[in-house]
């Protein structure tokens, strides 16, 4: 989560604080430096040091507060916080020996705000109950006021960084809807509510009320407005509206250098941002850069904090022996600045990195529970949670159950009033407690319960990705779910839970409207290539949901076909097997060694699809014939289907890159879900005319290819390289019956909305054609890497394939590895032909392959590859 901000700024003054001012003018000066937030610190910092040397000549005690005050802001803003503490320690302790309350309450709010940014958050606590305290037992002059209005700004931010965002929110809007509100404040509270809006998905409120802050801080100074923009890409971002979030991002940066405020910041959250789009390497580089920009700058907790994302980055990507190496280096660096907080931080990412190695030994549950309990201590609750549920699964790993279970039981009641993810972890913790207990039915309502907060949740998002992000925190209580499910109920109820968590982002699209917040990512600004008002006559939003699912109406949909749905359950990989007469559970053994075979595969593919001599070609289709084989046996063997039924396969994880029409004699189609399939059926029998034949530039044969297609759709629309822009694309592409792109194909594993195709004058983006909404009834890719969709936590799965059948495409063939350009026109031709005839994609596919050579190199690579999706 982004971090609350603070206050930042002070207003410019014409005259120098000098001689010339009287005593109550400069005290109204002083006053105001930091409660109004509108300065560039340069300036503000000469006037502070010549006002605290006058008040030290005339022994003027309330100067001499009022002055380290503002001396204190201006090495806060240059993110100088141990000598901005220091300052405050004198200013209070001054304030305090000679009874100055007003001035001591002021100078302790901006304590609170410097203990916070230092990690000590029960020292900040303080400060702030007895400013406030203070402030109530008194008549305040108006600019007295004002810190009271800064005090109750600061116990919000606290909440707010404590992830007890309810309370934030409440704060926030008290502190705006306070008389007489500075502007700083009023920037400052207005920007921080809307990141507590972003965070609970009310991105609409979110950006009307940054919005407002950032007109705010437009006359603030550079202190301001920079931080302001900032929130704004965040929020734009979470919401979609990528390109313009970064234009926001791009001004921050520009502000922040030319007022000479360090980047530090600005790249943690731009790393937030890249996170949250799953752009994970580049999240990664962002973190490092404010590590490195804080330690340049001597700023060694704050490169702490940068250090900390960079690590939770790395878990999230995967990376777990980087992640423990990083919270290994950042705990010892914590303990020699003697910052517990932190130090507890570093050890969650240390030790969570060791737990999925499996290499965290047996007294590690013991210092987790030690840290979670300090981590109550200091209000930080969010983080408690965390280490409760690590301690809980660190014990449960050792057999520890009594421990487990206090330590579960623990985080169950601290996230009870949690953001979401946090109340998902309780909800986590309080399901592996049931199973411990052997409560099955307990732990089935927990993993239910919190699965419908997700859906609440998710619902409300305003992209595809961030709802496929969001599924990812109901992953392991889907995964509980199906474990206790496969053991003690039926199949039918096995296969409901399954679609429970299956492809559930790509089931409630929200309309694009042009020009709105919800509109898609990049073509929803001015400055951007293609504008989706061009294309909405054309684009057709499916509508979400389809109430409750039903086992009954998903055996009239197959018709005769078979359905195989997979799921994953403590490493073994499990299938619902779903004919005309009766449906049962399968299970299929070790997902490991599935992932071992497909991944030799892949390699083997990889060398036939450009062979270095006949050696090395007939090396690796004696590797791909055997890593097949070994597939077979492990994934469709033991369904004891027949050898001509038609499947319809809903993989899982991995298994979305298995070539799962060489595996099976008969005709194959893959869907993200059960239920997605099933929407596809009534799509496939919608009306649609005409067809659209794309060749993008710089691929051998994509001419020829097109040209020959044209054989079979004489009257169809034709897009050479030249005319093939990404504009023409996808107006061609809308609503018409048969689509087909023989493009140059871009894989983004980390973040396949950014994968892409090559066309006229630059690269189409899934993000780009999804947030257009168009939706041919058919498309055949014919481009590299096309259907590889990437799996996400959660059970999701984003990419040209899954993007095009939420959008309500209904069959789509595709490649899951590389094309050999010039081998695969008979296939297409083979494939047009029969769908010119009335077949479906799986039919036509099937019929397609059966007429390829296999034994030459490019010919086996093509057979093997093409996978047909959806019911058309």
């Amino acid at each position: 989560m982004v971090r609350a901000r603070s206050t930042h700024g002070a207003p410019p003054r014409d005259r120098s604080y000098g001689e010339q001012e009287s005593r109550a003018e400069l005290l109204i000066h002083l006053w105001g430096v930091v409660d109004a937030h509108q300065a560039d610190p340069a300036p503000v910092e000469v006037r502070a040091q010549a006002a605290l040397e006058r008040a030290r000549r005339t022994r003027d005690s309330e100067l001499r507060v009022l002055a380290l005050r503002a001396l204190a802001w201006t090495h806060r803003v240059r993110l100088e916080t141990e000598t901005a503490r220091a300052l405050l320690d004198e200013a209070v302790t001054v304030a305090r020996r000679r009874d100055l309350t007003g001035a001591e309450a002021a100078a302790r709010v901006s304590r609170a705000y410097v203990r916070q940014e230092l990690g000590d958050l029960a020292g900040a606590r303080r400060d702030l109950d007895r400013a406030l305290r203070a402030s109530a037992a008194m008549g305040l002059a108006p600019d007295e006021r004002q810190a009271v209005g800064r005090a109750r700004l600061a116990r919000s931010v606290l909440d707010h960084n404590a992830g007890r965002l309810a309370a934030a929110e409440r704060g926030y809007r008290q502190v705006l809807e306070s008389p007489g509100l500075q502007t700083g404040t009023a920037v400052v509270a207005g920007n921080n509510l809307a990141m507590v809006l972003a965070e609970r998905a009310a991105h609409a409120d979110a950006l009307r009320a940054v919005e407002r802050a950032v007109r705010l801080a437009q006359g603030a100074g550079p202190a301001m407005l920079a931080p302001a923009l900032q929130t704004r890409a965040w929020i734009k971002v979470r919401a979609g509206r990528l390109a313009s979030g970064m234009r926001d991002f791009e001004q921050a940066s520009s502000v922040y250098s030319e007022a000479g405020i360090p980047l530090g910041e600005y790249f943690t959250e731009y790393a937030d941002a890249m996170t949250d789009l799953r752009l994970l390497p580049e999240a990664v580089a962002a973190a490092a850069r404010a590590e490195d920009e804080f330690e340049r700058l001597g700023l060694p907790l704050l490169a702490l904090e940068a250090g900390l994302r960079r690590g939770r980055v790395l878990l999230l990507s995967g990376d777990l022996e980087a992640a423990a190496r990083v919270g290994s280096s950042l705990r010892r660096a914590a303990v020699g600045q003697r910052h517990d907080r932190w130090r507890d931080h570093a050890l969650l990412v240390e030790l969570e990195a060791a737990h999925l190695l499996g290499t965290a030994a047996r007294g590690q549950s013991a210092e987790v529970r030690r840290a979670a309990s300090r981590l109550v201590a200091a209000g930080d609750v969010a983080a408690a949670v965390g280490a409760h549920v690590l301690a809980g699964r660190l014990a449960d790993a050792h057999g520890d159950v009594g421990h487990a279970l206090a330590s579960y039981a623990q985080a169950a009641r601290l996230a009870a009033d949690g953001a979401l993810p946090v109340r998902i972890k309780g909800r986590v913790a309080a399901a592996r407690a049931a199973q411990l207990r052997g409560d099955h039915d307990d732990a089935v309502r927990q993993c239910a319960a919190g699965l419908r907060d997700l859906a609440a949740h998710r619902e409300s998002l305003p992209t595809m990705e961030l709802r496929a992000l969001a599924s990812g925190h109901g992953a392991e209580l889907g995964a509980i779910g199906l474990e206790v499910l496969r053991r003690t109920s039926r199949p039918g109820a096995v296969l409901a839970w399954m679609e429970r968590t299956r492809g559930l982002a790509l089931t409630a699209l929200p309309q694009v409207v042009p020009g709105s917040p919800a509109a898609g990512a990049t073509p929803t600004d001015a400055h951007d290539r293609v504008s989706p008002s061009s294309w909405r006559d054309d684009a057709r939003v499916p509508r979400a949901g389809a109430g409750r699912w039903s086992l009954a109406r998903l055996r009239t949909d197959l018709d005769g076909r078979v359905l195989v749905e997979l799921g994953r359950s403590g490493g073994d990989l499990v299938a619902v097997v779903v004919d005309g007469s009766r449906a049962r559970t399968v299970d299929l053994g070790a997902e490991r060694e599935v992932v071992t075979h497909l991944r030799a595969l892949v390699f083997a593919l990889r060398r036939l699809a450009n062979p270095r001599g006949a050696a090395a070609a007939a090396a690796a289709r004696a590797s791909a014939d055997l890593r097949l084989h070994a597939l077979a046996a492990a994934l469709v063997e033991p369904l004891r289907v027949g050898p001509d039924d038609e499947l319809v396969v809903v993989p899982v994880g991995v298994l979305h890159g298995v070539p799962w029409s060489a595996l099976h004699p008969g005709p194959v189609s893959l869907a993200p879900s059960a239920s997605l399939w099933q929407r596809t059926i009534a799509r496939g029998r919608e009306a649609a005319d005409g067809q659209a034949l794309v060749a993008g530039p710089d691929l051998v044969g994509a001419r020829e290819e097109v040209d020959a297609l044209r054989g079979i759709y004489p009257s169809a629309r034709v897009l050479h390289a030249g005319d093939a822009t990404p504009e023409a694309v996808v107006r061609a592409l809308g609503g018409v019956d048969v689509a087909h792109l023989a493009c140059h194909g871009s894989l983004r594993t980390d973040s396949p909305m950014f994968s892409s195709v090559s066309l006229a004058d630059g690269r189409l983006t899934v993000q780009e054609l999804h947030a257009a909404g168009v939706a041919p009834r058919r498309l055949v890719l014919a481009s590299c890497h096309s259907g590889a969709d990437v799996a996400y936590a959660g059970d999701e799965v984003l990419g040209f394939v899954s993007s095009l059948l939420a959008r309500g495409t209904a069959g789509i063939v595709a490649s899951i590895a590389a094309v050999p350009d010039v081998e695969v026109v008979d296939l297409m031709l083979g494939l047009h032909r029969r769908l010119a005839a009335g077949e479906t994609m799986a039919r036509a596919l099937h019929g397609a392959r059966g007429e390829i050579d296999r034994d030459t190199p490019a010919g086996f690579v093509n057979w093997c590859t093409f996978v047909a999706h959806g019911a058309a």
